[in-house]
């Protein structure tokens, strides 16, 4: 009979967290140890218990992006760390990697794939969901959109602020600006006010009209 696997959930939505413990019981020797809903709490979790696998939500409150898989990994450097977020941007999945995440799962895609991922890392492997297998399989095209370094406003804003800008231009959230970036959803949501307090813009309809007048894609 194969040992238990011990397997840790961080995400800071509860109904998240309830429906991956529900598939994860499902898992023949598969066990979940402990859940947290930010990175303190996860790396305080961390310190008390030690599990063989983190289903990790790299948008939780305290969690610096990219480089919190770095930190945990001084914790528990044992530890297979598989993340599950709604992030599929080419160089996050591969930053992931190469901070050494053995699985990328994403939120939209099939439950199945959380048992493929777990039985993967068990034996030593990587997982990566089907939806986003295309980031280390393709090399990366070059973008019609001007690079964030290149655009030019006629009010002065940081490279900072005008990647925000064209992340706002795009429709994406705090929580994805804050994937996208590997910054924590309260620094993504205070760079955005602060562009918005310096622009003058009062609405996510009139970042959009700013940035497409800069010549940045609109979502």
């Amino acid at each position: 009979m194969s040992r238990i696997l011990s397997v840790m959930i961080a995400d800071d939505h509860a109904i998240v967290r309830e429906g991956l413990k529900l598939l994860i019981s499902t898992i023949e020797n598969v066990s979940v140890v402990g859940e947290a809903a930010n990175g303190e709490a996860l790396l305080g979790l961390l310190h008390d218990a030690r599990a063989d696998v983190l289903l990790l939500d790299l948008g939780m409150p305290g969690v610096a992006g990219i480089h919190f898989i770095s930190a945990i990994k001084e914790v528990a450097s044992r530890m297979k760390i598989v993340v599950l977020t709604a992030n599929i941007e080419r160089r996050t999945v591969r930053a992931a990697l190469d901070a050494g995440a053995s699985g990328y799962l994403t939120k939209d895609g099939d439950p199945e794939e959380i048992a493929a991922a777990i039985e993967a890392v068990r034996r030593g492997g990587t997982y990566l969901a089907k939806s986003i297998r295309f980031a280390v399989d393709q090399p990366d095209r070059p973008s019609k959109a001007p690079a964030t370094e290149e655009i030019v406003s006629p009010i002065p804003l940081t490279l900072r602020e005008r990647q925000i800008l064209l992340l706002s231009a795009q429709g994406q959230t705090a929580r994805q600006m804050a994937e996208r970036l590997g910054i924590s959803i309260l620094t993504a949501r205070k760079h955005r006010e602060n562009l918005m307090r310096k622009l003058d813009l009062h609405s996510s309809a009139e970042v959009t009209a700013y940035a497409v007048r800069l010549g940045m894609p609109a979502g």
